[in-house]
């Protein structure tokens, strides 16, 4: 007779706002944003906008409970400034690029710079047959995802890619991170069919974008998410870093985004 067995998990993600570099009180941000990390129950988080290795060292240096890091090297830091942290062992990870941008497809010439370090980092656990994906697509500047918008082609090939890797294995999947896409978006839904993802806030999250960095007449939106596999439970979810913080040179807040947590119940099987 297998009884069955279910693993607890919680997970967290965070876009800490890497860009841009000068002039935002970054190593501050990244100092207290791992502290606040590290005094919790999270058990893995995922990072997005850690593009410089000495960003890096802050939140390491910060979280000494998360032994286990990965993350893809390169020239100035992390690979796609993606970054998993992990009290429990990790049995193995991965980078994968995510699709670039025709030169002649309309998006700008920063953008199209963007999309060449947008890709995902995948984490197993050692002791569950759980994949952690971390993801940060290119964002879409013109804040429109209608049908006809200049960035729609790009964002359906980096998603088509995302579902492929989520599908291509069948050990449960866990997805986390800034999507830069509205959930109200068919691009969203299309990823969720094609995946077979739900998202763990069943659509009750709040906007993710603080309000105070968008343009005037901006509209903020739920754009990070956790999106789960089917077979995947939730106990609780919750927002991290909503509020200002104090920090040595003033209050702030610690990231443009806020932060997404999700306690899981993972099922297994044992004989």
């Amino acid at each position: 007779m297998r009884h069955t067995m279910t693993t607890r998990l919680t997970v967290a993600t965070l876009n800490t706002r890497g860009l841009p570099l000068k002039g935002t009180r970054i190593s501050e941000r990244f100092a207290a944003t791992a502290a606040e990390l590290d005094a919790g129950d999270i058990d893995l988080v995922c990072l997005q906008e850690v593009f410089a290795y000495h960003h890096l060292a802050h939140l390491r240096k910060g979280m000494p409970s998360f032994p286990h890091v990965a993350y893809r090297p390169s020239v100035a830091g992390p690979a796609g400034g993606l970054v998993t942290l992990s009290r429990l062992r990790l049995a193995g990870a991965a980078y994968t690029r995510l699709p670039r941008s025709s030169r002649h497809s309309g998006i700008p010439a920063r953008a199209r710079v963007n999309a060449l370090h947008s890709g995902i980092l995948t984490v197993r656990l050692a002791d569950s047959r759980v994949r952690v994906l971390n993801i940060h697509p290119t964002a879409n500047t013109d804040g429109d995802w209608s049908e006809h918008n200049r960035f729609r082609q790009l964002q359906r090939d980096q998603f088509t890619a995302l579902a492929q890797a989520v599908t291509a294995d069948s050990s449960p999947a866990v997805v986390c991170g800034d999507f830069n896409v509205a959930r109200a978006s068919t691009l969203h839904r299309e990823l969720r069919r094609r995946s077979g993802l739900r998202d763990a806030f069943d659509g009750q999250c709040p906007p993710t974008f603080h309000a105070e960095y968008l343009a005037p007449g901006s509209k903020a939106h739920c754009i990070d998410f956790i999106l789960i596999a089917e077979a995947i439970g939730v106990d609780d979810t919750d927002l991290l870093l909503t509020d200002m913080r104090t920090l040595p040179s003033g209050p702030g807040y610690l990231s443009d985004h806020i932060g997404l947590l999700a306690r899981l119940r993972i099922p297994g099987a044992t004989g």
